[in-house]
Protein backbone atom coordinates (compact mmCIF):
# COMPACT_ATOMS: atom_id res chain seq x y z
CA UNK A 1 0.00 0.00 0.00
CA UNK A 2 1.51 3.46 -1.01
CA UNK A 3 2.38 5.97 2.35
CA UNK A 4 2.34 9.57 1.64
CA UNK A 5 4.70 11.94 4.44
CA UNK A 6 5.92 15.23 4.71
CA UNK A 7 9.38 16.20 3.67
CA UNK A 8 10.49 19.62 4.77
CA UNK A 9 8.25 22.23 5.54
CA UNK A 10 7.41 23.74 2.02
CA UNK A 11 4.59 21.82 1.09
CA UNK A 12 6.51 19.27 -0.95
CA UNK A 13 5.58 15.58 -0.56
CA UNK A 14 6.78 12.43 -1.30
CA UNK A 15 4.47 9.30 -1.88
CA UNK A 16 7.09 6.03 -0.22
CA UNK A 17 6.63 3.56 -2.82
CA UNK A 18 6.45 0.00 -1.59
CA UNK A 19 9.16 -1.90 -0.46
CA UNK A 20 8.99 -3.95 -4.14
CA UNK A 21 11.37 -3.65 -6.47
CA UNK A 22 11.28 -0.61 -8.77
CA UNK A 23 11.69 -2.28 -11.61
CA UNK A 24 9.23 -4.66 -11.38
CA UNK A 25 6.44 -2.06 -9.78
CA UNK A 26 6.69 -0.12 -12.83
CA UNK A 27 6.53 -2.60 -15.18
CA UNK A 28 3.98 -4.60 -13.91
CA UNK A 29 0.96 -3.64 -16.57
CA UNK A 30 3.87 -4.60 -19.25
CA UNK A 31 4.32 -8.15 -17.78
CA UNK A 32 2.33 -10.01 -19.66
CA UNK A 33 4.05 -8.99 -22.61
CA UNK A 34 7.63 -9.36 -21.31
CA UNK A 35 6.31 -13.14 -20.76
CA UNK A 36 6.06 -13.35 -24.17
CA UNK A 37 9.27 -12.05 -25.06
CA UNK A 38 10.67 -14.34 -22.56
CA UNK A 39 8.97 -17.53 -24.22
CA UNK A 40 9.64 -16.64 -27.30
CA UNK A 41 13.31 -15.86 -26.49
CA UNK A 42 14.45 -19.39 -24.77
CA UNK A 43 12.06 -21.28 -27.00
CA UNK A 44 14.07 -19.75 -30.06
CA UNK A 45 17.20 -20.55 -28.10
CA UNK A 46 16.25 -24.18 -27.38
CA UNK A 47 15.82 -24.74 -31.21
CA UNK A 48 19.29 -23.46 -31.51
CA UNK A 49 20.52 -26.38 -30.22
CA UNK A 50 19.59 -28.34 -33.29
CA UNK A 51 22.05 -27.57 -35.44
CA UNK A 52 24.51 -28.48 -32.57
CA UNK A 53 22.91 -31.81 -31.56
CA UNK A 54 22.82 -32.18 -35.28
CA UNK A 55 26.59 -32.27 -36.13
CA UNK A 56 27.23 -33.98 -33.18
CA UNK A 57 25.46 -37.01 -34.49
CA UNK A 58 26.15 -36.60 -38.22
CA UNK A 59 30.15 -36.73 -36.41
CA UNK A 60 28.85 -39.85 -34.91
CA UNK A 61 27.28 -41.60 -37.85
CA UNK A 62 30.41 -40.87 -39.98
CA UNK A 63 32.97 -41.90 -37.44
CA UNK A 64 31.13 -45.13 -36.81
CA UNK A 65 32.67 -48.92 -38.25
CA UNK A 66 30.64 -49.63 -41.49
CA UNK A 67 28.77 -48.01 -43.82
CA UNK A 68 27.43 -44.43 -43.97
CA UNK A 69 23.12 -44.93 -43.13
CA UNK A 70 21.91 -42.46 -45.30
CA UNK A 71 18.64 -42.11 -43.83
CA UNK A 72 19.62 -40.97 -40.73
CA UNK A 73 22.25 -38.38 -42.42
CA UNK A 74 19.44 -36.68 -43.88
CA UNK A 75 17.50 -36.77 -40.99
CA UNK A 76 20.18 -35.03 -39.17
CA UNK A 77 20.47 -32.51 -41.69
CA UNK A 78 16.79 -31.35 -41.64
CA UNK A 79 15.80 -31.60 -37.62
CA UNK A 80 19.48 -28.89 -37.84
CA UNK A 81 17.78 -26.71 -40.37
CA UNK A 82 14.43 -27.28 -39.07
CA UNK A 83 15.86 -26.27 -35.53
CA UNK A 84 17.99 -23.08 -36.63
CA UNK A 85 15.26 -21.94 -38.61
CA UNK A 86 12.56 -21.96 -35.76
CA UNK A 87 15.27 -20.26 -33.62
CA UNK A 88 15.81 -17.39 -36.23
CA UNK A 89 11.80 -17.13 -36.35
CA UNK A 90 11.21 -16.87 -32.74
CA UNK A 91 14.06 -14.66 -31.94
CA UNK A 92 13.08 -12.17 -34.50
CA UNK A 93 9.85 -12.32 -32.98
CA UNK A 94 10.90 -11.66 -29.25
CA UNK A 95 13.13 -8.97 -30.58
CA UNK A 96 10.72 -7.14 -32.57
CA UNK A 97 7.84 -7.38 -29.59
CA UNK A 98 10.36 -6.37 -26.72
CA UNK A 99 11.74 -3.28 -29.14
CA UNK A 100 7.92 -2.42 -29.25
CA UNK A 101 7.06 -3.04 -25.98
CA UNK A 102 10.31 -0.73 -24.34
CA UNK A 103 8.92 1.97 -27.20
CA UNK A 104 5.56 1.81 -25.27
CA UNK A 105 7.40 1.94 -21.58
CA UNK A 106 9.61 4.80 -22.50
CA UNK A 107 6.52 6.55 -24.33
CA UNK A 108 4.41 5.79 -20.72
CA UNK A 109 7.51 6.82 -18.56
CA UNK A 110 8.52 9.98 -20.32
CA UNK A 111 4.34 10.92 -20.21
CA UNK A 112 4.25 10.09 -16.27
CA UNK A 113 7.69 11.79 -15.73
CA UNK A 114 5.99 14.99 -17.91
CA UNK A 115 2.56 15.07 -16.16
CA UNK A 116 4.63 14.84 -12.34
CA UNK A 117 7.09 17.59 -13.39
CA UNK A 118 3.80 19.78 -14.44
CA UNK A 119 2.56 19.40 -11.06
CA UNK A 120 5.49 18.84 -8.42
CA UNK A 121 5.72 22.41 -6.54
CA UNK A 122 8.03 24.84 -7.62
CA UNK A 123 10.02 24.84 -4.47
CA UNK A 124 11.18 21.26 -5.56
CA UNK A 125 11.43 22.36 -8.77
CA UNK A 126 13.25 25.02 -8.13
CA UNK A 127 16.44 23.08 -6.27
CA UNK A 128 17.13 20.52 -9.52
CA UNK A 129 19.28 21.40 -11.79
CA UNK A 130 18.42 21.85 -15.52
CA UNK A 131 20.58 19.28 -16.84
CA UNK A 132 19.61 17.00 -14.24
CA UNK A 133 16.08 16.91 -15.36
CA UNK A 134 17.09 16.79 -18.79
CA UNK A 135 18.97 13.61 -18.03
CA UNK A 136 16.19 12.20 -16.26
CA UNK A 137 13.66 12.52 -19.24
CA UNK A 138 16.12 11.17 -21.48
CA UNK A 139 19.13 9.51 -20.32
CA UNK A 140 17.44 7.81 -17.81
CA UNK A 141 14.61 6.27 -19.55
CA UNK A 142 16.21 5.41 -22.35
CA UNK A 143 18.94 3.61 -19.57
CA UNK A 144 15.66 1.10 -19.32
CA UNK A 145 15.61 0.11 -23.03
CA UNK A 146 18.29 -3.12 -22.54
CA UNK A 147 16.29 -3.75 -19.55
CA UNK A 148 13.10 -4.33 -21.63
CA UNK A 149 14.35 -5.00 -25.21
CA UNK A 150 17.11 -7.40 -24.38
CA UNK A 151 18.15 -8.37 -20.97
CA UNK A 152 15.11 -10.90 -19.76
CA UNK A 153 15.01 -12.77 -22.32
CA UNK A 154 18.54 -12.99 -23.17
CA UNK A 155 19.10 -13.99 -19.48
CA UNK A 156 16.39 -16.79 -19.25
CA UNK A 157 17.74 -17.80 -22.19
CA UNK A 158 21.60 -18.16 -21.09
CA UNK A 159 20.39 -19.51 -18.37
CA UNK A 160 17.70 -22.36 -19.56
CA UNK A 161 20.15 -23.00 -23.20
CA UNK A 162 23.22 -24.56 -20.50
CA UNK A 163 21.22 -26.58 -18.85
CA UNK A 164 19.64 -27.91 -21.36
CA UNK A 165 22.95 -28.89 -22.29
CA UNK A 166 24.35 -30.16 -19.20
CA UNK A 167 21.96 -32.19 -19.04
CA UNK A 168 22.89 -33.82 -22.17
CA UNK A 169 26.36 -33.92 -21.42
CA UNK A 170 25.92 -35.35 -18.63
CA UNK A 171 24.41 -38.19 -20.14
CA UNK A 172 27.19 -38.41 -22.72
CA UNK A 173 30.02 -38.35 -19.69
CA UNK A 174 29.40 -37.04 -16.37
CA UNK A 175 33.51 -36.77 -15.49
CA UNK A 176 34.16 -34.34 -18.94
CA UNK A 177 31.08 -32.77 -17.87
CA UNK A 178 32.50 -31.65 -14.32
CA UNK A 179 35.61 -30.59 -15.95
CA UNK A 180 33.90 -28.56 -18.43
CA UNK A 181 32.32 -26.80 -15.31
CA UNK A 182 35.74 -25.26 -14.09
CA UNK A 183 35.41 -22.23 -16.24
CA UNK A 184 32.26 -21.66 -15.23
CA UNK A 185 32.98 -22.27 -11.55
CA UNK A 186 36.38 -20.19 -11.97
CA UNK A 187 34.26 -17.29 -13.28
CA UNK A 188 31.02 -17.38 -10.41
CA UNK A 189 33.41 -17.01 -7.57
CA UNK A 190 34.50 -13.83 -9.12
CA UNK A 191 31.00 -12.54 -9.62
CA UNK A 192 30.70 -11.46 -5.91
CA UNK A 193 33.50 -9.42 -6.37
CA UNK A 194 31.97 -6.94 -9.00
CA UNK A 195 28.82 -6.76 -6.48
CA UNK A 196 31.08 -5.47 -3.05
CA UNK A 197 30.04 -1.77 -1.76
CA UNK A 198 32.78 -0.44 -2.78
CA UNK A 199 32.30 -1.19 -6.04
CA UNK A 200 28.63 -0.16 -6.17
CA UNK A 201 29.69 3.15 -4.85
CA UNK A 202 32.32 3.51 -7.02
CA UNK A 203 29.25 2.85 -9.45
CA UNK A 204 27.43 5.31 -7.84
CA UNK A 205 29.97 8.06 -7.70
CA UNK A 206 30.15 7.55 -11.70
CA UNK A 207 27.00 8.46 -11.99
CA UNK A 208 27.01 11.17 -9.78
CA UNK A 209 30.09 12.96 -11.94
CA UNK A 210 28.33 11.93 -15.22
CA UNK A 211 25.24 13.93 -13.88
CA UNK A 212 27.25 16.54 -12.65
CA UNK A 213 29.42 17.39 -16.03
CA UNK A 214 25.64 16.97 -17.95
CA UNK A 215 24.25 19.53 -15.68
CA UNK A 216 27.54 22.07 -16.23
CA UNK A 217 27.49 21.65 -20.17
CA UNK A 218 23.32 22.69 -19.77
CA UNK A 219 23.71 25.44 -17.60
CA UNK A 220 26.72 26.71 -19.23
CA UNK A 221 25.36 26.67 -23.02
CA UNK A 222 22.58 28.25 -21.78
CA UNK A 223 24.14 31.11 -20.04
CA UNK A 224 27.46 31.52 -22.32
CA UNK A 225 25.57 35.41 -23.56
CA UNK A 226 25.48 36.33 -19.85
CA UNK A 227 29.47 34.50 -19.58
CA UNK A 228 30.52 36.44 -22.61
CA UNK A 229 28.58 39.93 -21.30
CA UNK A 230 29.99 40.08 -18.08
CA UNK A 231 33.40 38.15 -18.17
CA UNK A 232 32.54 35.03 -16.19
CA UNK A 233 34.43 32.90 -18.62
CA UNK A 234 37.11 31.81 -16.91
CA UNK A 235 34.63 31.10 -14.12
CA UNK A 236 32.59 29.37 -15.99
CA UNK A 237 34.98 27.32 -17.69
CA UNK A 238 36.84 26.39 -14.58
CA UNK A 239 33.02 24.96 -13.15
CA UNK A 240 33.40 22.78 -16.13
CA UNK A 241 36.89 21.95 -15.68
CA UNK A 242 36.57 21.08 -12.20
CA UNK A 243 33.57 18.64 -13.06
CA UNK A 244 35.38 17.44 -15.74
CA UNK A 245 38.49 16.37 -13.27
CA UNK A 246 35.99 15.06 -10.84
CA UNK A 247 34.74 13.00 -13.43
CA UNK A 248 38.43 11.50 -14.60
CA UNK A 249 39.48 10.66 -10.99
CA UNK A 250 36.26 8.75 -10.71
CA UNK A 251 36.50 7.02 -13.62
CA UNK A 252 39.99 5.61 -12.66
CA UNK A 253 39.10 4.51 -9.32
CA UNK A 254 36.54 2.93 -10.81
CA UNK A 255 38.59 1.32 -13.48
CA UNK A 256 41.12 0.34 -11.08
CA UNK A 257 39.12 -1.48 -8.52
CA UNK A 258 36.64 -3.50 -11.55
CA UNK A 259 39.64 -3.67 -14.34
CA UNK A 260 41.22 -6.98 -13.08
CA UNK A 261 38.28 -8.59 -11.72
CA UNK A 262 36.92 -8.10 -15.55
CA UNK A 263 40.03 -9.52 -17.28
CA UNK A 264 40.08 -12.91 -14.76
CA UNK A 265 36.34 -13.22 -15.59
CA UNK A 266 37.01 -12.66 -19.45
CA UNK A 267 40.35 -14.76 -19.16
CA UNK A 268 38.08 -18.10 -17.46
CA UNK A 269 35.22 -17.83 -20.00
CA UNK A 270 36.78 -17.03 -23.27
CA UNK A 271 36.92 -19.96 -26.17
CA UNK A 272 40.33 -21.04 -25.80
CA UNK A 273 40.37 -21.57 -21.99
CA UNK A 274 36.99 -23.19 -22.19
CA UNK A 275 38.38 -25.82 -24.75
CA UNK A 276 41.59 -26.06 -23.75
CA UNK A 277 40.16 -27.31 -20.19
CA UNK A 278 37.93 -29.58 -22.38
CA UNK A 279 40.80 -30.80 -24.45
CA UNK A 280 43.10 -31.77 -21.71
CA UNK A 281 40.26 -33.78 -19.80
CA UNK A 282 39.24 -35.50 -22.58
CA UNK A 283 42.52 -36.12 -23.59
CA UNK A 284 43.00 -37.98 -20.41
CA UNK A 285 40.03 -39.92 -20.56
CA UNK A 286 40.12 -41.27 -23.91
CA UNK A 287 43.93 -41.99 -23.71
CA UNK A 288 43.18 -44.36 -20.87
CA UNK A 289 39.91 -45.57 -22.52
CA UNK A 290 37.39 -44.41 -20.45
CA UNK A 291 35.39 -42.42 -23.01
CA UNK A 292 35.18 -43.40 -27.02
CA UNK A 293 36.53 -40.23 -28.97
CA UNK A 294 33.49 -39.48 -30.92
CA UNK A 295 31.94 -38.45 -27.43
CA UNK A 296 34.62 -35.51 -27.44
CA UNK A 297 32.68 -34.16 -30.15
CA UNK A 298 29.49 -32.86 -27.92
CA UNK A 299 31.83 -31.23 -25.12
CA UNK A 300 33.54 -29.54 -28.44
CA UNK A 301 30.70 -27.84 -29.34
CA UNK A 302 28.16 -27.47 -26.26
CA UNK A 303 31.27 -26.86 -23.54
CA UNK A 304 31.22 -23.42 -24.51
CA UNK A 305 27.50 -22.80 -24.53
CA UNK A 306 28.03 -23.47 -20.55
CA UNK A 307 29.78 -20.37 -19.99
CA UNK A 308 27.02 -18.28 -20.94
CA UNK A 309 25.32 -17.53 -18.33
CA UNK A 310 28.37 -16.08 -16.24
CA UNK A 311 29.57 -14.27 -19.42
CA UNK A 312 25.87 -12.70 -20.11
CA UNK A 313 25.38 -11.85 -15.99
CA UNK A 314 29.54 -10.30 -16.58
CA UNK A 315 28.52 -8.12 -19.91
CA UNK A 316 25.25 -7.68 -18.56
CA UNK A 317 25.96 -6.16 -15.55
CA UNK A 318 26.77 -2.83 -16.18
CA UNK A 319 23.53 -2.06 -17.85
CA UNK A 320 21.27 -3.92 -15.26
CA UNK A 321 23.47 -1.70 -12.91
CA UNK A 322 22.64 1.60 -14.89
CA UNK A 323 19.18 0.39 -15.72
CA UNK A 324 18.67 -0.20 -11.99
CA UNK A 325 19.67 3.40 -10.95
CA UNK A 326 18.30 4.96 -13.65
CA UNK A 327 14.46 3.47 -12.48
CA UNK A 328 15.04 4.43 -8.79
CA UNK A 329 15.89 8.44 -10.08
CA UNK A 330 12.46 8.09 -11.95
CA UNK A 331 10.88 6.43 -9.13
CA UNK A 332 11.80 9.13 -6.95
CA UNK A 333 10.62 11.66 -9.23
CA UNK A 334 6.98 9.96 -9.43
CA UNK A 335 7.12 9.32 -5.79
CA UNK A 336 6.96 13.45 -5.48
CA UNK A 337 3.65 14.02 -4.96
CA UNK A 338 1.69 17.41 -6.62
CA UNK A 339 -0.02 19.90 -3.94
CA UNK A 340 -2.97 18.07 -3.07
CA UNK A 341 -5.95 18.48 -4.27
CA UNK A 342 -9.42 19.12 -2.30
CA UNK A 343 -11.82 15.96 -1.96
CA UNK A 344 -14.86 18.32 -2.48
CA UNK A 345 -13.54 21.85 -4.22
CA UNK A 346 -15.33 24.59 -2.41
CA UNK A 347 -16.03 28.02 -4.61
CA UNK A 348 -14.54 31.54 -3.41
CA UNK A 349 -17.22 34.15 -2.30
CA UNK A 350 -15.67 37.25 -3.98
CA UNK A 351 -12.20 38.42 -4.68
CA UNK A 352 -10.90 39.91 -1.45
CA UNK A 353 -7.35 37.81 -0.55
CA UNK A 354 -6.47 37.58 3.08
CA UNK A 355 -3.15 36.12 4.13
CA UNK A 356 -3.50 35.03 7.73
CA UNK A 357 -0.29 34.21 9.69
CA UNK A 358 1.56 32.06 6.69
CA UNK A 359 4.79 31.24 7.53
CA UNK A 360 6.81 28.96 5.09
CA UNK A 361 9.95 27.65 5.02
CA UNK A 362 12.15 25.65 2.10
CA UNK A 363 13.93 23.76 4.82
CA UNK A 364 12.82 22.44 8.84
CA UNK A 365 13.57 25.50 10.87
CA UNK A 366 14.25 28.38 8.38
CA UNK A 367 11.35 30.31 8.16
CA UNK A 368 11.37 32.71 4.78
CA UNK A 369 8.13 34.63 5.92
CA UNK A 370 7.16 34.73 9.69
CA UNK A 371 3.82 35.01 10.28
CA UNK A 372 2.35 37.44 7.74
CA UNK A 373 -0.74 39.13 8.03
CA UNK A 374 -1.98 40.98 4.59
CA UNK A 375 -5.31 41.46 3.10
CA UNK A 376 -5.97 42.50 -0.67
CA UNK A 377 -9.09 43.87 -1.46
CA UNK A 378 -10.83 44.02 -4.66
CA UNK A 379 -10.02 47.16 -6.90
CA UNK A 380 -6.58 47.58 -5.18
CA UNK A 381 -3.06 47.29 -6.11
CA UNK A 382 -0.77 45.93 -3.43
CA UNK A 383 3.07 46.85 -3.98
CA UNK A 384 5.55 44.65 -1.95
CA UNK A 385 8.76 46.14 -1.39
CA UNK A 386 12.02 45.49 0.54
CA UNK A 387 15.36 44.73 0.60
CA UNK A 388 16.58 41.51 -1.86
CA UNK A 389 16.07 38.44 0.06
CA UNK A 390 13.05 39.55 2.37
CA UNK A 391 10.92 37.28 1.40
CA UNK A 392 8.82 39.23 -1.75
CA UNK A 393 9.28 36.60 -4.41
CA UNK A 394 8.21 33.54 -1.99
CA UNK A 395 4.95 35.57 -0.79
CA UNK A 396 3.35 36.18 -4.24
CA UNK A 397 4.42 32.90 -5.12
CA UNK A 398 1.72 31.60 -2.43
CA UNK A 399 -1.16 33.38 -4.45
CA UNK A 400 -0.94 30.85 -7.55
CA UNK A 401 -0.32 28.42 -5.01
CA UNK A 402 3.34 27.15 -5.85
CA UNK A 403 3.25 25.86 -2.63
CA UNK A 404 1.60 25.23 0.69
CA UNK A 405 2.83 27.69 3.42
CA UNK A 406 3.97 25.83 6.35
CA UNK A 407 1.08 27.03 8.70
CA UNK A 408 -1.05 29.91 8.35
CA UNK A 409 -3.64 30.42 5.40
CA UNK A 410 -4.10 31.78 2.25
CA UNK A 411 -7.43 32.61 1.78
CA UNK A 412 -9.29 34.09 -1.71
CA UNK A 413 -13.43 35.31 -0.91
CA UNK A 414 -13.22 33.14 2.55
CA UNK A 415 -12.17 30.13 1.00
CA UNK A 416 -8.67 28.86 1.74
CA UNK A 417 -6.39 28.36 -1.43
CA UNK A 418 -5.88 24.34 -0.39
CA UNK A 419 -9.98 24.17 -0.33
CA UNK A 420 -9.74 25.12 -4.28
CA UNK A 421 -9.41 23.30 -7.12
CA UNK A 422 -6.26 23.67 -9.38
CA UNK A 423 -8.91 24.61 -12.35
CA UNK A 424 -11.19 26.58 -10.18
CA UNK A 425 -8.11 28.39 -8.36
CA UNK A 426 -6.19 29.31 -12.10
CA UNK A 427 -9.59 30.76 -13.28
CA UNK A 428 -8.99 33.00 -10.61
CA UNK A 429 -5.77 34.12 -10.52
CA UNK A 430 -2.73 34.76 -12.97
CA UNK A 431 0.68 35.67 -12.69
CA UNK A 432 3.81 36.69 -14.65
CA UNK A 433 7.49 36.06 -12.93
CA UNK A 434 10.58 37.43 -13.76
CA UNK A 435 11.80 33.98 -15.43
CA UNK A 436 9.20 33.86 -18.88
CA UNK A 437 9.41 30.53 -20.32
CA UNK A 438 7.66 31.05 -23.97
CA UNK A 439 6.58 27.98 -25.99
CA UNK A 440 7.94 27.23 -28.97
CA UNK A 441 4.86 28.37 -30.39
CA UNK A 442 2.85 30.68 -32.19
CA UNK A 443 2.41 34.13 -30.50
CA UNK A 444 -1.39 34.03 -31.20
CA UNK A 445 -0.82 30.12 -29.09
CA UNK A 446 1.75 32.07 -26.69
CA UNK A 447 -0.94 34.60 -25.87
CA UNK A 448 -4.06 32.15 -25.95
CA UNK A 449 -2.41 29.73 -23.56
CA UNK A 450 -4.29 30.05 -20.30
CA UNK A 451 -7.39 31.07 -22.64
CA UNK A 452 -7.09 28.18 -25.92
CA UNK A 453 -10.80 29.52 -27.10
CA UNK A 454 -10.40 32.88 -27.30
CA UNK A 455 -11.02 35.23 -30.66
CA UNK A 456 -8.24 36.77 -32.39
CA UNK A 457 -9.82 40.34 -31.96
CA UNK A 458 -9.18 39.40 -28.03
CA UNK A 459 -5.47 38.27 -28.19
CA UNK A 460 -4.81 41.64 -30.00
CA UNK A 461 -6.07 43.95 -27.17
CA UNK A 462 -4.36 41.46 -24.56
CA UNK A 463 -2.07 42.49 -26.59
CA UNK A 464 -2.49 46.46 -27.25
CA UNK A 465 -2.75 46.19 -23.11
CA UNK A 466 0.43 44.75 -22.78
CA UNK A 467 2.23 47.32 -25.14
CA UNK A 468 3.72 44.49 -27.31
CA UNK A 469 1.01 44.71 -30.52
CA UNK A 470 3.28 46.44 -32.43
CA UNK A 471 6.64 44.70 -31.93
CA UNK A 472 4.07 41.54 -33.06
CA UNK A 473 3.48 43.02 -36.39
CA UNK A 474 6.84 43.99 -36.90
CA UNK A 475 7.94 39.80 -36.82
CA UNK A 476 8.51 37.88 -39.52
CA UNK A 477 4.53 36.68 -39.80
CA UNK A 478 2.61 38.66 -37.07
CA UNK A 479 0.89 36.96 -34.56
CA UNK A 480 1.66 33.44 -36.29
CA UNK A 481 5.49 34.01 -36.02
CA UNK A 482 6.54 31.09 -34.19
CA UNK A 483 8.68 31.89 -31.57
CA UNK A 484 12.08 30.38 -31.29
CA UNK A 485 12.28 29.23 -35.17
CA UNK A 486 11.10 32.05 -36.85
CA UNK A 487 12.15 35.28 -34.79
CA UNK A 488 13.72 35.25 -31.30
CA UNK A 489 12.28 38.02 -28.37
CA UNK A 490 14.04 40.08 -25.82
CA UNK A 491 13.86 39.79 -22.09
CA UNK A 492 11.29 42.98 -21.85
CA UNK A 493 9.27 41.67 -24.96
CA UNK A 494 8.96 38.03 -23.87
CA UNK A 495 7.70 39.35 -20.37
CA UNK A 496 5.24 41.17 -22.39
CA UNK A 497 4.20 38.36 -23.91
CA UNK A 498 3.41 36.81 -20.92
CA UNK A 499 1.54 40.04 -19.55
CA UNK A 500 -0.39 39.85 -22.17
CA UNK A 501 -1.44 36.28 -21.25
CA UNK A 502 -1.75 37.48 -18.07
CA UNK A 503 -4.76 39.97 -18.98
CA UNK A 504 -6.25 37.61 -21.21
CA UNK A 505 -7.02 34.92 -18.93
CA UNK A 506 -9.19 37.97 -17.51
CA UNK A 507 -8.81 36.56 -13.55
CA UNK A 508 -9.99 38.34 -10.86
CA UNK A 509 -6.36 38.35 -8.90
CA UNK A 510 -3.39 39.31 -10.68
CA UNK A 511 0.44 38.69 -9.33
CA UNK A 512 3.54 40.07 -11.18
CA UNK A 513 6.85 39.28 -9.93
CA UNK A 514 9.57 41.60 -11.04
CA UNK A 515 7.30 41.64 -14.15
CA UNK A 516 8.46 44.62 -15.92
CA UNK A 517 12.23 44.13 -14.64
CA UNK A 518 13.48 44.05 -18.21
CA UNK A 519 11.29 46.88 -19.68
CA UNK A 520 12.48 50.18 -20.69
CA UNK A 521 10.74 53.13 -18.29
CA UNK A 522 8.48 54.32 -21.39
CA UNK A 523 7.11 50.60 -21.62
CA UNK A 524 6.59 50.15 -18.56
CA UNK A 525 4.66 53.20 -18.28
CA UNK A 526 2.18 52.18 -20.75
CA UNK A 527 2.25 48.70 -18.72
CA UNK A 528 1.36 50.88 -15.73
CA UNK A 529 -1.12 52.64 -17.50
CA UNK A 530 -2.99 49.01 -18.35
CA UNK A 531 -2.91 48.19 -15.06
CA UNK A 532 -4.79 51.75 -14.13
CA UNK A 533 -7.39 50.68 -16.51
CA UNK A 534 -7.96 47.44 -15.16
CA UNK A 535 -7.86 47.57 -11.11
CA UNK A 536 -10.95 47.99 -11.03
CA UNK A 537 -12.07 44.68 -12.01
CA UNK A 538 -8.87 43.14 -10.12
CA UNK A 539 -7.09 42.72 -7.06
CA UNK A 540 -3.57 43.25 -8.06
CA UNK A 541 -0.37 41.94 -6.03
CA UNK A 542 3.08 43.54 -7.71
CA UNK A 543 6.69 43.20 -6.70
CA UNK A 544 7.35 47.03 -6.91
CA UNK A 545 10.91 48.38 -7.77
CA UNK A 546 10.59 51.71 -9.04
CA UNK A 547 9.29 54.48 -7.30
CA UNK A 548 6.33 55.60 -9.72
CA UNK A 549 4.71 52.14 -9.55
CA UNK A 550 5.15 52.57 -5.00
CA UNK A 551 3.23 56.09 -5.60
CA UNK A 552 0.83 54.38 -7.70
CA UNK A 553 -0.38 51.33 -5.50
CA UNK A 554 -3.12 51.84 -3.25
CA UNK A 555 -1.35 49.79 -0.63
CA UNK A 556 2.57 49.44 0.09
CA UNK A 557 3.68 46.08 2.21
CA UNK A 558 7.34 46.36 3.17
CA UNK A 559 8.87 43.54 3.96
CA UNK A 560 12.08 43.07 6.12
CA UNK A 561 13.45 39.37 7.15
CA UNK A 562 10.12 37.46 5.97
CA UNK A 563 8.17 40.30 7.90
CA UNK A 564 5.78 42.83 7.10
CA UNK A 565 7.25 46.28 9.02
CA UNK A 566 4.94 48.68 7.91
CA UNK A 567 2.04 49.03 5.63
CA UNK A 568 -0.50 51.76 4.50
CA UNK A 569 -0.95 53.99 1.79
CA UNK A 570 2.33 55.68 0.36
CA UNK A 571 1.72 59.18 1.20
CA UNK A 572 0.71 57.86 5.18
CA UNK A 573 3.94 55.58 4.95
CA UNK A 574 5.97 58.72 3.96
CA UNK A 575 4.87 61.02 6.48
CA UNK A 576 5.55 58.32 9.08
CA UNK A 577 9.18 58.67 8.51
CA UNK A 578 10.11 54.76 8.66
CA UNK A 579 11.24 52.13 7.03
CA UNK A 580 9.64 52.88 3.58
CA UNK A 581 10.73 56.55 4.10
CA UNK A 582 14.17 55.74 4.87
CA UNK A 583 14.15 53.18 1.38
CA UNK A 584 12.25 56.30 -0.80
CA UNK A 585 15.15 58.87 0.34
CA UNK A 586 17.88 56.43 -0.48
CA UNK A 587 15.93 55.30 -4.34
CA UNK A 588 15.07 58.80 -4.68
CA UNK A 589 18.41 60.62 -4.00
CA UNK A 590 20.16 57.78 -6.75
CA UNK A 591 17.56 57.91 -9.45
CA UNK A 592 15.31 61.71 -8.83
CA UNK A 593 12.98 60.65 -12.13
CA UNK A 594 12.22 57.36 -10.04
CA UNK A 595 12.39 55.83 -13.59
CA UNK A 596 15.81 53.92 -12.86
CA UNK A 597 16.69 52.68 -9.76
CA UNK A 598 15.02 49.54 -8.71
CA UNK A 599 13.95 47.75 -4.70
Amino acid sequence: MTTTTELGTAGTRFTQPPEEGGAAMLLRPYARHLAVVIVLQVVGALAGLAPLLAVVELGRLLLEPGPVDHDRVRLAVVAGAAGLFVKLLLTAAAAGIGHLLDGRVQLALRRQLAARLGRVPLDWLSRRRSGELARLVGDDVGAVHPFIAHTPGELASAFVVPLASLVYLFTVDWRLTLITLIPVLAAVALVPLMMTPARLREQADFDTAMARIASSVVEFVQGIAVVKAFGGGERAHREFRDAADDFVAVFRRWVHGISLIAAGMQLVLSPPFVLLSVLIGGAALISGGGMPPADLLPFLLLGLGLTAPVAALGHGFDELQTARRAVGRIRDVLAVAPLPEPAHPVAPHGRRVELREVRFAYEPGRDVLGGIDLVLEPGTVTALVGPSGSGKSTLVRLLPRFADPTSGSVRLGGVDLRELGSRELYRQVSFVFQDVHLLRASVTDNIALAAPDARPDEVVRAARLANVHDRILELPRGYETVLGEDARLSGGEAQRIALARALLADTPVLVLDEATSFADPHTEQAIRRALDTLREDRTVLVIAHRLETVIGADTVAVLEDGLIVERGRPADLLAADGKFAALWRSRHAADPAGAGERW
